[in-house]
């Protein structure tokens, strides 16, 4: 089971499982007192598609951000690199977009701000590979949120929090940790392990690997595929998730040229 992260020390309610139609009382704003604590002293895990959204925000290229913003986990318990947002160094280590009026990337915000104050795990059945997931409070000491009268379903949440991109985008990564923990993977080099950091977190470096290199040579990319990963980021990141299913996982997710449907060491 993937569960969404959650802050050290919280409470976190695994015991009551919210399906989307369930409700949950909550509100956050600049009336509540507690406004903004919730950003500082944490650590952020930031998906790939975090990065992508706030590189594009930022107008800067994702080796600027990486460097500027970002704490690069290489050791992680999944086995793959994780990005971690950069905080304030000084003080109660805020995050570096925080202002006394709340976040100044307030649209472009990552998903685990924008979930909080609900946790989401999702697991995949056993016997038939179904999706299945569920939601659960996150209870954090300062938090005043919970004493604010505004009901929500959680399906209500997620639309308005925006999450339906993000957590499609973020479950294709949940599905290489998983086909990671079920020893799917070739064995992991370094060379191996800087092809997963490039591919989910460097936009231009993967697009130039593609491009300027002779991947679609070697790979029968469909034509309006091959338009997309020029022009959309989405469209790359997507494509990313799939290339790698099939460089580290040996899955049939691309034709190689003259040998279609061959996985790598068939």
């Amino acid at each position: 089971m993937e569960r969404q992260q959650t802050p050290p020390n919280a409470a976190v309610d695994m015991d009551r499982r919210l399906s989307a139609d369930d409700t949950f009382q909550f509100a956050c704003g600049p009336h509540v007192p507690c406004f903004t604590e919730c950003c500082a002293k944490l650590e952020l895990m930031l998906t790939p598609y975090d990065c992508l959204r706030l590189k594009k925000r930022l107008a800067i290229t994702s080796a600027e951000f990486l460097d500027t913003y970002a704490i690069v986990r290489w050791r992680t318990v999944h086995g793959l690199p994780e990005v971690l947002l950069q905080m304030e160094a000084e003080g109660e280590r805020k995050c570096p977009f925080v202002t006394p009026r709340g976040c100044s990337l307030y649209e472009d915000r990552p998903a685990a701000c924008r979930i909080y104050p609900l946790g989401r795990a999702s697991t995949s059945h056993p016997m038939d590979g179904s999706h299945r997931e569920f939601y659960f409070t996150v209870r954090e000491a300062h938090c005043r949120g919970f004493e604010e009268t505004r009901l929500w379903t959680v399906r209500e949440w997620l639309s308005d929090q925006g999450l339906e991109e993000y957590n499609r985008l973020n479950d294709l990564l949940m599905e290489l940790y998983v086909l990671k923990s079920r020893g799917r993977a070739v064995p992991l080099e370094e060379k191996h392990l800087q092809m997963f950091f490039m591919a989910c977190y460097n936009t231009e470096k993967f697009r130039d690997f593609i491009f300027n290199s002779p991947f679609l040579q070697r790979f029968d990319v469909e034509g309006p595929v091959v338009v997309a990963l020029r022009n959309d980021d989405t469209a790359l990141l997507e494509f990313a998730f799939r290339w790698l299913r099939f460089a580290l996982f040996r899955e049939p997710t691309l034709a190689v040229r003259g040998t279609a449907g061959k996985t790598p060491g068939a």
